[in-house]
């Protein structure tokens, strides 16, 4: 496993609390709260878990989609997040993982 993971686990579910309790709190004023969940993209800062083979298969193999994400996959949910097709989304987080999410 990864050394940190426990970390990242634990600062992960605190944006999901953030984004829903702020949600609740802001609502009231006709203001959403969203975030998005991005799964592995294929970016600079992941470059080295990229070059890792048996980490790079592992993500292939588990996400429905078979593949790292594009950096550009994930305009279309800000677009959407931000626009009036959002104005009844609230406390909601966003996963664009190409279904990892769903097969762990």
């Amino acid at each position: 496993g990864r050394p940190t993971i426990h970390a990242y686990v634990a600062a992960k579910a605190g944006l999901h609390g953030l984004t829903r309790s702020t949600a609740a709190e802001l609502g009231r004023h006709g203001i959403t709260v969203n975030a998005i969940a991005p799964g592995y993209f294929a970016t600079e800062l992941n470059t080295a878990l990229m070059s890792d083979e048996a980490f790079t298969k592992w993500v292939e193999t588990r996400t429905p989609a078979g593949r790292w994400a594009q950096p550009e996959e994930l305009g279309g949910a800000v677009v959407f997040l931000a626009s009036d097709a959002a104005a009844y989304v609230n406390g909601h987080v966003l996963a664009v993982d190409g279904g990892l999410s769903v097969s762990l």
